[in-house]
């Protein structure tokens, strides 16, 4: 009888050892699922925000005020546009540009 006493409180002193280190386990786990959450918030907010600002980057005045500002570049008009003619005995690229701008290459037409 005293060994079966001894069993039994053996066996109960074993399974709530376990069960502390269960709970134990199941509160760290759920701190750690708690973080990752937060985590998975922020990055979501910070997913966000970068797409506003994506959007904020990419409008078209944004990129045209870049463009003459840093680019020096400026709207296209008649005034300032080369037209290129193909003709059928030009060689290259340099023939191309004399035909459609005959001064610039010294050829009068």
């Amino acid at each position: 009888m005293m060994r079966m006493n001894l069993v039994l409180l053996l066996g109960v002193v074993l399974s709530a050892l376990y069960l502390v280190n269960v709970q134990y386990e199941s509160r760290r786990l759920f701190s750690e699922l708690d973080r990752a959450r937060a985590q998975a918030h922020k990055l979501e907010v910070d997913h966000e925000r970068l797409q506003v600002e994506k959007r904020a980057q990419a409008t078209s005045a944004r990129i045209e005020g870049l463009a003459k500002s840093r680019l020096q570049m400026r709207p296209a008009n008649p005034a300032i546009t080369a037209y290129v003619a193909y003709t059928p005995g030009a060689t290259g690229p340099a023939d191309a540009v004399a035909a459609a701008n005959p001064v610039s290459m010294g050829r009068v037409k």
